[in-house]
């Protein structure tokens, strides 16, 4: 299949000019062109290197994203959406220049409706606000990266986090959506209802996109009562075999556990130097659970059994707010753990999903690869279903760290795949695995893929470089 154009028309003085003519005299706060913000744009928190936009504009509304993109169609001006920035795959990177939509000004909680247990917000809010909005309502938003994200980004990149075992991922909670097309048109897709028989999927089609396709600009999501009772449980074990045995023996009976973390020896290490804590340097499960209060209670009991018969030890749970938040606070602060163990380095984050009766085999192989490597590398896992990652600090401006930290994420992807995974459970495509999702896929759903963007996006100015090749 022949590959979209990348003959795209110049951002140059006549263009700005049209670009500031959409908002009158407001252009001059909503149309920036100053290398400090356009640099911003142009990277995430990937190691991937930063690739400016010519231009960037603040949105505040679906119609203002809509005239921007169709003046951009009409110029064949590449577009690309921005929401908080914090994406692992160079998502936001202009490679081929163009305009950077900055999407989180459209931060409205538009309507809460809380009998159907749903809301519909612009794709600039973040989980976080979101949720401080529904704070009295007794529900909650319940898909957490770790990242304040915002919504829309986290749609557009099939977002999940710690609460996906039990409350799913993006996927499963975007029940509709409102996205502007290549072409400057409004769609939307889906409606409040839980289910539907009705054409294609279009929401679906959008989740996990990657801005390749339209930008998200409004979503409806779906909310999630706020467990009675919540308790926490963090128990270390001997072997990493035993904690995913653990992990596999809680799963196939069925226990409603919230989340499901684990973290390895180096990691929880990390952890100790960077928040003073004293948790035993083996590898740990962070557990979360919810619902009433009897079930809570049977259910920390058959876990504690469980870990028990798979070599777990010394385990601590609580379910006071206060101390459930001791218990999480280190899993939450990881990753700054991690990079606080080489200040200076840039955290290289691999992530991979597997089906969990091959997930001891893959972090175990993983590791030994890891060991070879010249700089420190933890595994990090949402173990509950199958996903992990592996943070690797590399410094950036050695070379050959560079080329082992290519080595090595390589080594872990082709073994997920081998074991019937993929290449990324959560973080995505972006520029940084393009070739494994060949590799996953083959060429004829690649070409099916490209068959879907030429005909939403003829002339390829949606996030142009990100995806396919």
């Amino acid at each position: 299949m022949s590959a979209q154009t990348t003959d795209y028309g110049p951002v140059d003085a006549a263009f700005i000019a049209a670009l500031r003519a959409l908002f009158g005299e407001l252009a001059g706060e909503r149309v920036v062109t100053s290398m400090a913000v356009r640099e911003q744009h142009g990277r995430d928190e990937s190691y991937h290197p930063g690739h400016a936009p010519d231009a960037v504009v603040y949105a505040r509304s679906t119609e203002e994203v809509a005239a921007v993109v169709r003046l951009c169609a009409k110029a064949r001006v590449p577009v690309v959406a921005y929401g908080a920035g914090s994406s692992l795959e160079g998502h936001v990177a202009a490679v081929h220049g163009g305009i950077s939509i900055n999407l989180s000004q459209m931060d409205a909680v538009i309507a809460v409706h809380q009998a159907d247990m749903d809301v519909v917000v612009q794709a600039g809010v973040t989980r976080e606000a979101l949720n401080r909005e529904l704070r009295h309502t007794g529900l909650f938003f319940a898909v957490d990266p770790g990242a304040n994200a915002t919504l829309g980004g986290m749609a557009a990149t099939r977002a999940s986090g710690t609460n996906a075992v039990r409350y799913g991922t993006m996927r499963e909670n975007v029940l509709a959506l409102v996205v502007v097309l290549a072409s400057g048109e409004v769609v939307k897709t889906g409606t409040r209802a839980r289910k539907s028989a009705a054409g294609y999927d279009l929401t679906r089609l959008f989740v996990g996109s990657e801005g390749t396709l339209g930008i998200i600009t409004e979503l409806t999501v779906r909310l999630h009562g706020v467990p009675g009772t919540i308790a926490a449980a963090v128990v270390p074990f001997a072997h990493v075999a035993g904690a995913v045995q653990a992990v596999i023996a809680v799963m196939q009976l069925g226990i409603a556990v919230s989340r499901i973390e684990f973290l390895d020896e180096l990691q929880m290490r990390a952890i100790n130097r960077y928040s003073n804590t004293a948790f035993a340097c083996q590898p740990t499960l962070f557990l979360e659970f919810g619902g009433l209060e009897a079930a809570v209670a049977e259910q920390v009991a058959t876990v504690r059994d469980i870990c028990d018969e798979h070599g777990g030890a010394d385990f601590q749970w609580a379910k006071d707010p206060a101390s459930r938040e001791r218990l999480w606070q280190a899993r939450h602060k990881a990753a700054y753990a991690a990079m606080a163990l080489r200040p200076g380095a840039k955290a290289w984050a691999t992530d991979v999903c597997v089906p969990i009766s091959r997930l001891a085999e893959c972090i175990a192989g993983a590791q030994e690869d890891a060991a070879r490597a010249p700089f420190p590398t933890m595994v990090v896992g949402h173990v509950g279903d199958g996903n992990f990652h592996l943070p690797m600090l590399v410094d950036g401006d050695n070379p050959s760290e560079v080329a082992a930290a290519k080595t090595l994420n390589e080594q872990v992807v082709r073994r997920a795949l081998a074991a019937d995974g993929t290449c990324s459970g959560e973080h995505g495509i972006g520029l940084g695995k393009m070739n494994f999702l060949l590799a996953e896929h083959g060429e004829p759903a690649i070409a099916a893929m490209r068959a879907i963007k030429r005909a939403l996006d003829p002339a390829g100015i949606m996030n142009p470089g990100k995806m396919f090749a």
